[in-house]
């Protein structure tokens, strides 16, 4: 039988940055009841395909963030470092699951992500303020720029204000393509001081990219990433592991060598990062796009509608997540069951339902759903 559950969209995937953003158990709007209770008694709802590859819980995560300040400088474990992490501390690290994530723009959304091209690093290693951090090397390759990250990571607190405040003393001019350095290194150490760590790695070593609305990208487990500023939906693995060492308190901060270790080396550009969305035949009137990350877990269906325009989604197979971002409108759930949704609206779709969406105003909808 088709089915969509409302789940309590104020407890779950609708969040303001207040220095943490943990993963908080999703209810079912009507009952009260945890969404993972629902599913384990009700089985059919999620699949046998799923279920048999991912156990009874959806294998994703949905959120919308809204953040006017750096998020912390971090790594999401790769499987098999999340396996000796949670091994060895299941307190901290609580599962063994990877957690690779994409991120789609509300509004417009600066962010750092992955690691700029080498030639671009190397270029700027040659300021005088710089040249004596650069590890010694032959060639300038992804080896000395994992030096160099744990270098920048483990600078004492003082070195870190100087070396800052002698790159913004430095001529624009010597730059080169890099100019934006001095004005990020200014915004960054209003937020965080001048002597968080994090200033120099992301200013000096990361792209900085800015989304409009609808852009996206796409973070591999182990890939290095902050985001800055702006609206958005993000959409990962299921699983809470983290490795912060800049934007956020000393004490908070997880060991620089094992981060440095995890770190992976793509994407090496902004280009790179970019997660292409393609419309997609799960919509059946055209007004549907997909966000497919080259991972297993989810993809990610975009529908913007305007006033008067309906859009159909075939059924799935698997059980899906969406979360109504802007405008009004209706949703069927293909059993004669109609819901009133609007911005803030979450809903838990089963594997079976056809879901079709009509508005009178204009609707924005994200809709996650379980790949396998």
């Amino acid at each position: 039988m088709p089915h969509a559950g409302k789940l309590d969209a104020s407890e779950t995937y609708s969040e303001m940055w207040m220095g943490t953003y943990p993963s908080v158990p999703s209810r079912i709007h009507s009952t009260g009841k945890l969404l993972s209770e629902h599913l384990k008694d009700n089985p059919d709802l999620v699949g046998t395909s799923v279920r048999d590859r991912y156990g009874p819980d959806i294998p994703f995560l949905p959120k919308v963030l809204s953040f006017a300040k750096a998020l912390p400088l971090q790594i999401h474990p790769d499987k098999s470092l999340a396996e000796r992490l949670h091994a060895k501390d299941p307190e901290k690290f609580g599962d063994a699951n990877h957690k690779p994530e994409i991120a789609i723009a509300l509004s417009r959304f600066e962010l750092f992500v992955g690691f700029k091209p080498l030639n671009e690093i190397a270029e700027l290693m040659r300021l005088k303020p710089l040249e004596h951090i650069v590890p010694a090397h032959k060639d300038f390759n992804d080896g000395t720029l994992r030096q160099l990250c744990e270098t920048l990571l483990t600078l004492p607190p003082d070195t870190v204000s100087e070396t800052l405040t002698n790159l913004q003393d430095t001529p624009l001019s010597e730059f080169g393509d890099s100019e934006n350095v001095p004005s990020l290194l200014d915004r960054l150490s209003k937020q965080y001081s001048k002597f968080d760590n994090g200033n120099l790695v992301a200013a000096l070593l990361m792209n900085y990219m800015v989304l409009e609305p609808g852009e996206a990208v796409c973070v591999p487990a182990d890939g290095i990433h902050a985001w800055f500023s702006g609206d958005i939906i993000e959409c990962m693995a299921r699983s809470d592991n983290v490795l912060n060492t800049g934007f956020c308190p000393r004490v908070d901060r997880d060991d620089v060598q094992l981060f440095a270790q995890a770190l992976t080396f793509k994407p090496h550009g902004p280009k790179e990062s970019l997660l292409q969305r393609k419309k997609t035949s799960i919509g059946l009137k055209g007004r549907t796009e997909e966000y497919a990350p080259p991972f297993s877990e989810f993809n990610v269906l975009g529908v913007t509608l305007s006033p008067t325009e309906t859009e159909k989604h075939r059924v799935l197979g698997s059980p899906s997540i969406l979360v109504v971002t802007e405008g009004s409108g209706k949703m069927n759930v293909g059993d004669g069951t109609v819901h009133d949704i609007g911005e803030g609206s979450v809903y838990f779709a089963a594997k079976d339902a056809e879901l079709e969406f009509s508005t009178k105003t204009g609707l924005t909808l994200y809709r996650a759903y379980a790949t396998f």
